[in-house]
């Protein structure tokens, strides 16, 4: 019993650091990984601009995401798979020659066959993998090239001519794959075809020394079985060598690729400069060759001095190489010759952020960042903050939070003196809120709602405006806004309503289904008595925002006997369709009183059930 029950710690314990020890080695691939891909793209931000025109941002995501992928699971793997295998198959070996040294040799006759035989084969699959890339990074840059000038191809056509091209692409990679799979095979073949040879020596000649009396039975039959353990790390070791080998060209061509003359220095990208130089000085060109991005020569041997505070006006034959000048004095072009001075100093040796914090570039293609406003315009100003000096950092935040009424007001006057108030505060109103409510904005807002109501009726404007009020029809809304009490962000059609399958349920559960949809058959009938049958190409129905597909619909269901009778899902799907595009003021009618009653009553009664359904869940925000 207590074997048994050591025997049970025991697998117990090996099972849990085995778990233990994959896990960590998982999470330090991918720390690697993480490692990885952070150096790419940040040599990526050093590239040399003319370098960046040449390739294509559908190459680099492939390169930095896809072909890194999978690295990080040899990363895990590098030390501990060669090792333990090696230790595994070097105890089977030394166990076997314990035996008879006859079966040590038999066991390990084909080892160097097979470590001559499968590098050979495997150098082969590599060259038809690194073809592979190739294509693949040139898919990848065509399918780059067709999302960006998805709308040149459409209005000026060539569509056909490029999907030609991909498909060529793509046949070229089945092609390579196909290469691939007949050598990758055939060296499993041949590697498996050798593995067994070694069992087929082991039968005949151990065979026969048994039969001769020279070694026992019982030795046989633990040689096999100790050679059938052996064949496992074997084969895991050819397996890692393998994939090293794929990994480590793979590597090879990545560091090809992220390794272009030109790049900033390292120790002129990193960190901070140990000086800041105020760059208030002449500049001066001394005997420079530039080229631009296309290779051609834009200045030969230019001798210039630019004094301090003078404005120079620079004619050139072409935009390409204004821009080509620009750049070199942004230090983003490099001159084949010659060098660039700035009150003294060699461009070529200043700190990037030298750069960008004493120099100004502006030109007619910004690039607009991911966020808001305020994070585009404020980017250049993040960094990260000084760990050595945490007071400072204290005290620098109690600063701000001291000036922040003043630095919002600055702002304001900033944004106002650019002219740019009005259109980002007409932006700011199409904005939804965050999630998190409680932000001083989003508390703010319910206050401003009364201050708003008394301006709009003090200037007598309040003909043209309505007010969310809980216990007031809102003609200005459709009929399933008002009882949901809740502003649709977007007109929903009947196959958008129909994948709500939960709001519909909901409907069914309060019982509110009939009395809308009978709302939606008197909308519809009003609607087929203006325009008719036939009527939906009007300009005035296009103004509604119905779909005629969800008129029509109901237009049929009227037509029968009893319409609401055995209504499908399709059916109910166009009439509450139906119910969010049309508002009174929209229709020119204004509804019965019964028919407004009926809505107020089903918004009173289930308030709390469709506010919360309708709320922040859809495409709807609560009033």
């Amino acid at each position: 019993m207590l074997l048994s029950v050591l025997f049970l710690v025991t697998v117990t314990v090996h099972g849990l650091l085995k778990m233990r020890v994959n896990t960590m080695k998982g999470l330090m691939a991918e720390d690697l990984l993480r490692r990885l891909r952070y150096t790419l793209i940040g040599r990526i931000i050093r590239f040399p601009s003319d370098y960046l025109d040449r390739t294509s941002e559908g190459e680099l995501v492939s390169m930095v995401m896809g072909e890194t992928e999978p690295m990080g699971g040899l990363m895990g793997d590098a030390i501990s798979q060669p090792v333990l295998q090696a230790g595994q198959m070097l105890t089977i070996l030394a166990f076997l020659f314990s035996q008879s040294w006859a079966f040590g040799l038999a066991a390990v006759a084909f080892i160097p066959l097979q470590g001559w035989l499968i590098p050979k084969l495997q150098r082969r699959v590599n060259l038809l993998n690194k073809k592979r890339v190739v294509h693949v990074r040139a898919l990848a840059g065509d399918i780059g090239t067709s999302a960006a000038g998805a709308t040149t191809l459409r209005t000026n056509g060539g569509w056909g001519y490029l999907m030609s091209l991909i498909n060529d692409r793509l046949g070229n990679l089945v092609a390579i794959r196909f290469q691939i799979y007949q050598k990758k095979f055939f060296m499993k073949f041949a590697n498996n075809f050798i593995s067994q040879l070694t069992p087929f020596f082991f039968y005949s000649v151990g065979g026969y020394l048994v039969i001769r009396g020279d070694v026992t039975i019982g030795a046989l039959v633990a040689a096999l079985a100790a050679f059938k353990d052996l064949s496992a790390p074997w084969k895991e070791l050819l397996a890692y060598y393998t994939t090293s080998q794929e990994l480590g060209l793979r590597w090879e061509m990545i560091s090809d690729r992220f390794s272009p003359s030109g790049m900033v220095e390292n120790n002129l990208f990193e960190g901070d400069p140990q000086d800041g130089p105020v760059l208030t000085g002449d500049i001066e060109l001394s005997g420079l060759n530039l080229r631009n991005s296309t290779g051609e020569l834009v200045l030969s041997e230019a001798d210039l001095v630019i004094s301090k505070g003078q404005t120079t006006l620079v004619v050139a034959a072409s935009e390409e190489d204004r821009r080509a000048l620009a750049y070199m004095l942004m230090r983003e072009l490099k001159p084949t010759f010659g060098s660039v001075r700035i009150a003294q100093h060699d461009l070529a040796g200043l700190h990037q952020k030298t750069i960008f914090q004493r120099l100004g570039f502006a030109n007619s293609r910004p690039v607009v960042f991911d966020g808001t406003f305020l994070d585009n315009l404020m980017l250049p100003l993040y960094r990260l903050p000084d760990a050595d000096k945490p007071f400072l950092l204290t005290e620098t935040e109690q600063h701000l939070q001291e000036n922040k009424g003043r630095l919002r007001d600055w702002w304001f006057e900033f944004i106002t003196t650019l002219d740019l108030s009005d259109a980002l505060f007409a932006r700011g109103l199409t904005l939804r809120l965050p999630d998190d409510l409680d932000t001083p904005l989003a508390k703010a807002l319910p206050a401003m709602r009364a201050r708003v109501a008394a301006r709009i009726e003090a200037e007598g404007l309040s003909q043209n405006a309505r007010f969310f009020a809980a216990d007031t029809y809102n003609p200005a809304l459709s009929v399933a806004e008002n009882v949901l009490f809740a502003i649709a962000h977007e007109t929903p059609n009947a196959e958008k309503i129909a994948e709500q399958s939960d709001f519909q349920a909901l409907l069914d559960e309060l019982h509110l289904e009939k009395a809308l949809f009978d709302t939606a058959f008197s909308i519809v009938e009003i609607l087929l008595n203006i325009f008719g049958d036939d009527g939906s190409n009007h300009p005035l129905f296009r103004k509604l925002d119905l779909e005629e597909a969800s008129y029509h619909h109901v237009a049929d269901l009227l037509a029968r006997s009893d319409p609401a009778a055995k209504l499908t899902t399709h059916d109910k799907s166009h009439l509450l369709a139906v119910l969010f595009a049309i508002s009174s003021e929209k229709l020119g009618v204004a509804f019965d009183d019964d028919v407004v009653a009926v809505i107020m009553n089903m918004r009173a009664a289930h308030a709390t059930s469709t506010s919360g359904e309708s709320g922040r869940c859809g495409n709807a925000t609560c009033g």
